[in-house]
């Protein structure tokens, strides 16, 4: 690696200062790991392909990841700021294209970490398909920031005409997810090691864009949402307030590994509630339900998918109901049960 600056091996306040030693460390981290003809120039905004089929619209979105700590089974904060941000666009039902990458660095940064960072996200945007055209760096006096954030921006395309969200949602609709929930909430507090506890259990942090791609042409797809911070309980919520429906959810249905239940049940949490980074909960019509559970479960990420619940015209409350009948209303979420996990 050639050091960004002459004296140092971790980042100073020097690197913010838009110098001598700031141009090192884009250059010798940030392009030569992410570099692409729309990056090289280095101005204030990229100038990107038109797309002028008339049959395309772009999408665009901007996240912020702050996850501590930087390194989990499973990813880290450079891949999970790539799938992130991809994913925000895949469930628009949008195909990722283009990333800026806005990189907040704390002074006392090792560079072989951020460099370790930075080689990640590269690996994960070109498995994604996208390119990284623009970004800005800042660098923070030690104590600020946790060693490093990120802020991302994407754009996408999708077809003309596609509607996706909760105004077509119906009731009888069904709710699916396309594998089980809280294993990124649970794998980054693994990695905290505050509890004393350990376990195999990784992050599911991953692009979602080939289950988004594979629901997109069925008529009956309503609404698709990657259920992150406050899991797929959050979600619906926000449907139930859209809507004025409410969902009931079949407790034996949930797809929640053994690992996550049992951590979830020692420290009290909830994995309703917990962040994914590689899922997607997907609203259908009721009559095709069977068929997306079908395409989801032929592709690798969606072996665990399942139908999980309802739209409910009886009540606007979530409502989970267990294998013998009984009920338990689950509320909208007040606390962040794990924060800074995405």
């Amino acid at each position: 690696m050639t050091q960004p600056g002459p004296d140092s091996s971790t980042v100073t306040l020097a690197h913010g200062n838009g110098g001598r030693l700031m141009r090192q460390l884009i250059d010798a981290v940030f392009v030569r790991q992410l570099g692409n003809p729309w990056l090289a120039p280095l101005a204030d905004a990229a100038i990107l392909p038109p797309f002028p089929d008339g049959d395309h619209e772009l999408v665009f979105t901007s996240d912020g990841v702050t996850v501590q700590p930087l390194f989990f089974a499973g990813g880290d904060i450079g891949s999970l700021a790539v799938h992130g941000t991809v994913n925000d666009l895949a469930v628009c039902g949008a195909t990722p294209r283009y990333l800026s990458l806005n990189a907040f660095l704390e002074e006392g940064l090792p560079l072989d970490e951020l460099e370790r960072i930075v080689v990640s996200l590269a690996k994960a945007a070109r498995a994604c398909d996208v390119q990284v055209v623009a970004g800005d760096t800042k660098v923070l006096p030690r104590g600020l920031c946790g060693g490093l954030y990120f802020g991302v921006s994407g754009i996408g395309t999708r077809p003309l005409g596609l509607a996706l969200g909760t105004r077509d949602i119906r009731a009888g609709d069904a709710v699916l997810v396309s594998g089980p929930l809280g294993d990124h909430g649970i794998a980054v507090m693994l990695a905290r090691e505050e509890f004393g506890l350990s376990g195999s259990l990784a992050s599911d942090s991953a692009s979602v864009l080939p289950l988004t791609q594979a629901l997109l042409t069925m008529p009956g797809l309503r609404f698709m949402r990657d259920p992150t911070r406050g899991g797929l309980a959050t979600v619906l919520h926000e449907v139930i307030q859209a809507t004025g429906l409410g969902v009931t959810l079949e407790e034996p249905r949930l797809p929640i590994r053994g690992s996550v239940r049992s951590v979830c049940d020692m420290l009290g949490y909830d994995p309703l509630y917990l962040a994914c980074e590689g899922r997607v909960v997907a609203i259908v019509a009721e009559e095709q339900a069977d068929e997306a559970l079908r395409r989801w479960q032929a592709l690798p990420q969606g072996g665990g998918a399942q139908r999980v619940g309802t739209l409910d015209p009886h009540h606007d409350r979530l409502l989970l109901v267990n294998e013998w009948g009984g009920e338990r209303l689950l509320q909208e979420l007040e606390d962040d049960p794990l924060p800074r996990i995405c």
